[in-house]
């Protein structure tokens, strides 16, 4: 029988992810992200397990991290028959993420202060 060890998140990872969530990235990709941040690599399943997410929703927060180019992914041959995995590691450092979360939550706000400027034009 093959022993492995489930990576969990500390109070910090926990506090992390929350904040990433309140300041409204989703909740499957906040979590994705930070577990990433704290592996070397990671498989989809090692994802599940330590996120406490469900297969399509750590699919989701990959496909995500990808588009962004975030994270990088290569297949490695199953230690058994039957598919290959796929494994997962951070492409550029979390400070660069946060920078690129940051930019995008400042062009958010100012495109919505610009639609409130707008409207009370209507005024």
């Amino acid at each position: 029988m093959l022993t492995k060890t489930i990576q969990l998140f500390t109070e910090k990872e926990e506090e992390f992810a929350n904040l990433l969530i309140e300041i409204g990235t989703k909740r499957t990709i906040a979590k994705a992200l930070v577990f990433l941040a704290n592996t070397k690599e990671a498989t989809s399943r090692d994802l599940e397990r330590g996120t406490d997410l469900r297969q399509p929703e750590v699919s989701t927060a990959i496909k995500y991290l990808e588009k962004q180019g975030w994270i990088k992914s290569w297949k490695t041959p199953s230690d058994k028959k039957g598919r290959p995995v796929w494994n997962y590691a951070l492409a550029v450092p979390v400070p660069e993420i946060m920078t690129s979360i940051e930019k995008q939550k400042k062009t958010e706000a100012n495109n919505q202060l610009a639609l409130i400027r707008k409207m009370r034009s209507y005024i």
